[in-house]
């Protein structure tokens, strides 16, 4: 058996602890808003439509200009709030051929078998029926993760703090292997400033996107957030450092 590279029941809680915090969604709702649009430019086919993803209650309702939705999350709580259910994408049987399109938003980019669930949506859709969504790219938070290394030289050592990303290409490929027809990624890179690394933690947690290895680093000591937290403020300038969000936005079709 390949070991899981995410913690299963930690993804769950990590998403159960944003929607108790907030959640924090301008990016997301950035991201939801550009898949509205996309939608109203391919209409696709009649039907019902599969949402994976749903931290915005009112995401469902929205999508209902298409259809009727089925909401699916892996939290409990985003689930129950968007009248959905809560599965794992990549263990969760979707039906075959029951949706007309798939809105996937914000949590393929941390499923352990990112191919199987891409063969499962394919498999839901209807012939004709659209994929479309986005997740983090593999350019996002350098300033983060440049922050992170800094701390743990202290220590003499790298650390794995910050999940693998994914690639355009890479995505494309991933599609195409689905049998995803017509295959489109897009890149949009997002500039955010925040006036210290704490305040970007805090809304890391609050859009459950922090940590969910399943191999968990050390804790980090207090010299070295110290340090990861002086090196943050040095790379900016007015007070305020810049980081980068890459968002990949993806589309393709079942024929």
């Amino acid at each position: 058996m390949t070991r899981d590279l995410f913690d299963r029941k930690l993804r769950a809680l990590r998403r159960d602890r944003a929607a108790a915090l907030g959640p924090e969604l301008f990016l997301l709702e950035r991201a939801f808003d550009d898949c509205l649009d996309r939608l109203r430019g391919v209409a696709p086919p009649a039907g019902k439509g599969l949402l994976i993803g749903c931290p915005d209650p009112s995401w469902p309702e929205r999508l209902g200009e298409f259809g009727k939705i089925d909401a699916v999350d892996p939290g409990r709580i985003f689930s129950s709030r968007a009248g959905g259910i809560a599965a794992e994408e990549d263990r969760f049987d979707f039906g075959e051929g029951q949706y007309g399109f798939c809105v996937a938003l914000g949590t393929l980019d941390t499923v352990n078998e990112l191919p199987l669930a891409l063969h499962m949506i394919h498999r839901a859709l209807a012939p004709g029926g659209l994929l479309i969504g986005a997740i983090a790219g593999g350019n996002s938070l350098p300033a983060l993760r440049a922050a992170l290394i800094e701390g743990d030289r202290l220590s003499g050592r790298a650390i794995a703090r910050t999940h693998p990303r994914i690639e355009p290409a890479s995505l494309a490929g991933l599609l195409t292997a689905a049998r995803f027809a017509m295959p489109v990624v897009d890149v949009d890179r997002v500039s955010l400033r925040y006036s210290s690394l704490a305040d970007l933690v805090r809304d890391l947690r609050a859009m459950g996107s922090t940590n969910v290895l399943a191999q968990r680093p050390p804790p980090v000591s207090k010299a070295a957030a110290k340090r990861a937290a002086e090196h943050f403020a040095q790379a900016g300038s007015g007070g305020k450092t810049e980081e980068m969000v890459e968002i990949l936005h993806f589309l393709g079709w079942r024929q």
